[in-house]
């Protein structure tokens, strides 16, 4: 079985060169802080971001400065250990800026490093390009890409560079898989949620190490199951804390990590510890398995310390904290005592069959016309989507693919509504579902007008007759 990981991509250089705005402009968010001023950006970062038609984990960096204070120390350490887990690595300068020694050493540590590099050229609108270009190729590395991060100038360019500097894609197993094969289980959450108990539990062996303390669990553990019928692939990741300033670089690495085990599972429980209730950083883990297309069970640990009020205003909360996922079931467990542990295996197994399912175009073109017929897409600007038929675009992400006219003008609402008719049709329980729309094309579009004139004076008639 091959066994894919999403490749990393870095941003580095020196601090206030735009790698934070670059970084936002790639990942089409606002997750890094961007001021101007150096050292904004003390911890690394991540974000999925899609290149040129490719998936990518983009990790945001403090900038390298050999004369930084203890702080900055701290925050190099992490830059250079997501150097080192790096496939491609963006050196962002500021081409506005002449360069300077502080650049020449980074230039010389990634050559070091031996990896591909890509020299981002940032903030050159409005300024001599060839002579920026010209003064940064003293660096002595190739690959300069003259972008504007803040105006989202040359980032298409700087994407097809990294694209073409990534390793092959692997043949991905994950796609279309069929009942009876092992199910990629990976366990998620913050810090002392319980993910190594939960572990152990389902083993029936100490295989983890656990303890009262956060940050117990440094690399990702994976084990075997056999139960029921089934078979699982385990992976135990470590916490993935808030951001804050100060991290361990070891750390920030297993957090990266984690992620990558979230990219290849089939199926994510994410951990919640009931006794503290649905925080920011659950829903953002949430959020990181909605966007990676992975089967998703939620889970609160711990359920055996609270009693009836405190349970039931717990649920409460997730009702509204975690509202984009309400499609995902909830499983309520004590991973310490054992209850809970065949409702949650049982909720794996339903996810994973929704995630498997791949519907016929029929189906799927049916339930679309019945759901057209029952809403019509708004009109936008006199503009009227027309939705034909559609067809399945893949598992593992679950993709439906819905062919048309006009679909650029299907509103965020509409889509939400798509997806809902989707879901209970086929029962895509625990899935999340990316909606594809393409345009039909017109084949008589663009065609010239092949009547003779004797033809066109003969319609002409007919039409007068008729009115």
């Amino acid at each position: 079985m091959t066994e894919s990981r999403l490749p990393v991509v870095v941003i580095a250089g020196r601090p206030n060169v735009g790698k934070s705005t670059l970084f936002n402009a790639l990942t089409r968010t606002r997750d890094a802080l961007v001021a101007d001023q150096p050292g904004v950006t003390r911890d690394r970062i991540y974000g999925r971001a899609r290149l040129d038609g490719r998936e990518v984990l983009l990790v945001d960096t403090g900038g390298l400065d050999p004369d930084g204070d203890g702080l900055n120390q701290r925050a190099q350490a992490q830059t250079r250990a997501a150097l080192d887990e790096a496939d491609v690595v963006v050196f962002v300068v500021d081409g506005r800026a002449p360069v300077g020694g502080e650049d020449f050493e980074i230039a010389s540590a990634l050559r070091r490093l031996d990896k591909p590099v890509r020299v981002a050229v940032n903030k050159t609108d409005g300024i001599d390009l060839d002579g920026a270009l010209a003064e940064v190729a003293a660096l002595g590395l190739p690959g300069l890409v003259p972008i504007a991060a803040a105006h989202r100038r040359g980032l298409d360019a700087l994407a097809g560079d990294i694209v073409e500097a990534l390793p092959p894609v692997p043949a991905d197993d994950a796609v279309d898989r069929a009942d009876g094969d092992r199910i990629r289980l990976a366990l998620i959450g913050r810090p002392n949620v319980g993910k190594s108990t939960l572990l152990n539990r389902l083993l029936g062996e100490e295989r983890a190490v656990t303890a009262n303390r956060p940050g117990t669990t440094r690399d990702p553990v994976r084990a075997g199951l056999e139960r029921d019928g089934w078979s699982y692939d385990l992976v135990d990741t470590a916490g993935i804390r808030r951001r804050r300033s100060q991290h361990e670089a070891v750390e920030s690495l297993s957090t990266l990590k984690a992620l990558q085990a979230m990219e290849q599972a089939d199926v994510v429980c994410l951990l919640v510890d009931a006794t503290e209730g649905i925080t920011d950083q659950d829903a953002r883990l949430a959020g990181h398995v909605v966007e990676a297309g992975r089967g998703l069970v939620v889970v609160f640990n711990k359920w055996d310390g609270l009693d009836e009020k405190a349970r039931n205003e717990i649920l409460k909360d997730a009702a509204d904290d975690l509202k984009f996922v309400s499609w995902a079931p909830v499983v309520i467990l004590s991973a310490l005592h054992g209850s809970g542990i065949g409702e949650l295996l049982d909720a794996v197994q339903t996810v994973y069959r929704a995630a498997c399912q791949s519907p016929g175009s029929g189906a799927l073109s049916r339930t679309l016309e019945q759901a057209v017929e029952a809403h019509a897409p708004p009109v936008v600007q006199r503009f009227a989507p027309k939705l034909r038929f559609a067809h399945a675009g893949g598992n593992f992400p679950t993709r439906i693919v819905i062919h048309g006219n006009r679909t650029e003008h299907v509103q965020p609402a509409y889509r939400r509504y798509l997806v809902n008719r989707f879901r209970d049709r086929f029962e895509l329980v625990g899935v999340p579902i990316q909606l594809i729309f393409r345009d039909s094309v017109n084949p008589y579009a663009g065609r010239k007008n092949t009547l003779t004139p004797r033809q066109v004076k003969r319609r002409q008639r007919i039409r007068k007759r008729k009115r």
